[in-house]
């Protein structure tokens, strides 16, 4: 009896390999600056910074390029999640401002991560009723998603005026959260080090949830064969909406990093950064998570270095990285499949 033929082996799936040469760029692009800095301690302070900024950048850029990556939905009114974060940061800051003011790490850290969660949560819920009320209608037609996004944004940024008024409002750091790590030359500020840290959170926190769990693969399932997972019993409409929400509360948090690092709240706050938002998403490939990261980066750090080096060129520099990445890569440096 001939044996029956082995069925064929995992191997011969189809592997998706890393591209390894975007990821490079980071690293490439801080060496290439050391020896037209000079000072290594003015280069590390530089680089820091950078880190600290793209951090930032990409907690603002994260929530938009999540939901047009997985929805397919052009948010023009992402920016007013961005400043709406930043205003709930004063419903944290008002009934414990003596929190801020104390000299204790842990009722400082303790502080900022209350803000972050009301500002997760109002942006969630606002987002919820965005979505609803205003996205919902216009599914699948991009024209129209910009004209109603972009009124909602008008409309939300006068109901902050009316909530909070008109003139800019100042907020401080929490007490330990001032100042600067200094090692010999070397100054970091403590803020940077510590939107460092949460940026880095989040992101390895957002492809953990998108590739290791179920919900990350229902989501990726639904955006590639909705009828499909329609018909295992899920309800997709749901599942976007979660996402919606999602990328609603991650703007919120990025709107709470960036309140604390310009020290004053204005309505247009958000709208203000969507031009560089929109940079990031368009250098890293529209709707991809591991792209908005790496392109936050680059873009912070070439602002850094070029603002030292030659500061009447600091303006353009975001305008010359997208178009240098676009030569090279018309569709970013992470391009994703669109359905």
């Amino acid at each position: 009896m001939t044996d029956m033929a082995e069925p064929s082996s995992v191997s011969e799936l189809p592997i998706t390999r890393t591209d390894w040469l975007p990821l490079a760029l980071v690293p490439a692009l801080a060496l290439l600056a050391l020896p037209f800095i000079g000072s290594p301690s003015s280069w590390v302070t530089l680089t820091v910074a950078g880190l600290a900024m793209g951090m930032m950048i990409f907690l603002m850029a994260s929530g938009l390029t999540l939901v047009f990556g997985l929805m397919d939905i052009i948010n023009f009114g992402h920016g007013v999640f961005i400043s709406l974060g930043a205003y709930a940061t004063l419903l944290v800051l008002g009934p414990l401002a003596a929190w801020g003011q104390a000299d204790s790490v842990a009722l400082n850290l303790t502080l900022l991560g209350l803000c972050i969660v009301a500002a997760m949560a109002v942006t969630g819920i606002v987002g919820a009723v965005f979505e609803r009320v205003i996205v919902r209608p216009v599914y699948g037609s991009h024209l129209k998603q910009i004209l109603v996004t972009m009124g909602g944004l008008i409309v939300a940024e006068q109901a902050i005026h009316a909530i909070w008024g008109a003139s800019p409002i100042p907020i401080q750091l929490p007490e330990t959260l001032r100042g600067a790590f200094v090692l010999g030359d070397i100054v970091m500020e403590r803020f940077r080090v510590v939107a460092v840290g949460i940026g880095l959170l989040v992101f390895i926190a957002m492809q953990l949830v998108l590739n290791r769990t179920r919900l990350g693969l229902l989501i990726r399932a639904g955006v590639e064969n909705p009828e499909m997972v329609e018909a295992l019993g899920y309800r997709i409409r749901r599942l976007f909406v979660s996402v919606f929400v999602a990328g609603s509360a991650l703007a919120g948090l990025g709107g709470v990093m960036w309140a604390f690092y310009r020290q004053t709240l204005t309505a247009s706050m958000g709208m203000e950064v969507m031009v560089l938002v929109f940079i990031v998403i368009i250098i890293g490939g529209l709707g991809s998570v591991g792209g908005c990261f790496v392109g936050s980066i680059l873009v912070a750090l070439v602002a850094n270095y070029v603002g030292f080096l030659a500061p009447k060129l600091a303006l353009i520099s975001n305008i010359l990285v997208m178009a240098l990445v676009l030569i090279w890569r018309p569709q970013g440096l992470f391009p994703v499949a669109r359905r």
